[in-house]
């Protein structure tokens, strides 16, 4: 889970660069960053250091009405499995979880996966989904979808997309009552670098996508 940053850890987030968000300090710094889970290491020389989804969404917070009101734990991006989280449906919405601050998060969040995808990728495109993405399936196929617009549903099972684990590798399941919401859902998900198939269950006849992060 991603930690709340110190004073002198925000300064450096804040300072980062704002298209890249490349990130300048002293080595023991930028390790407590990393160690925080708002900062990566780039894998490639020179090894620059450069805000993660969590740390895009801590510097945007910093812009923000909110942040000027206290110290509260910033929105987490996915990659750390902190406090931001996708909804991947059938969960109860939390305080906050709905409207104009719940839609900013999400794109914000977008933007950051975005931004990894980019700075991950020996190539550098944003097409397709990182590592990150490979080993939180579930989450990163419900902040596609999130961030499109799409509905996740409510813990009462009304209409809406739910994004669940499957025993195959590397595929999700995502289930959506309408049939014209699925076909969107999968249309998402294309945009968004994955590989969709539709399909019915046997027993239930029920239609969902088998969505999988395509490779090249």
């Amino acid at each position: 889970m991603a930690l709340s940053p110190t004073a002198a850890q925000r300064r450096i987030i804040d300072a980062a660069d704002p298209a890249t968000g490349r990130l300048r300090g002293t080595p023991a710094q930028l390790a407590a960053l990393v160690k925080r889970g708002l900062a990566f290491r780039h894998p490639r020389p020179p090894h620059d250091h450069f805000l993660t989804p969590a740390g895009h969404r801590i510097r945007e917070a910093a812009d923000t009405p909110e942040a000027v009101a206290g110290p509260a734990e910033a929105p987490a991006a996915p990659d750390t499995g902190g406090v931001f989280a996708a909804r991947v449906g059938g969960e109860e919405a939390a305080p906050g979880d709905t409207g104009p601050a719940r839609l900013r998060e999400v794109r914000g969040a977008w933007q950051g996966l975005l931004e990894l995808r980019r700075m991950t990728h020996p190539d550098g495109s944003t097409d397709r989904p990182c590592a990150w993405e490979r080993s939180h399936l579930v989450r990163a196929a419900a902040l596609a979808l999130e961030a499109a617009g799409h509905r996740p549903a409510g813990p009462g099972g009304d209409d809406g997309y739910r994004v669940r684990a499957t025993p195959q590798p590397e595929a999700v399941a995502v289930y959506e009552p309408d049939g014209g919401a699925l076909r969107g859902c999968a249309a998402t998900l294309e945009r968004a670098g994955w590989q969709v198939g539709e399909h019915t269950e046997p027993r239930t006849r029920t239609r969902y996508l088998l969505a999988s992060p395509r490779k090249v």
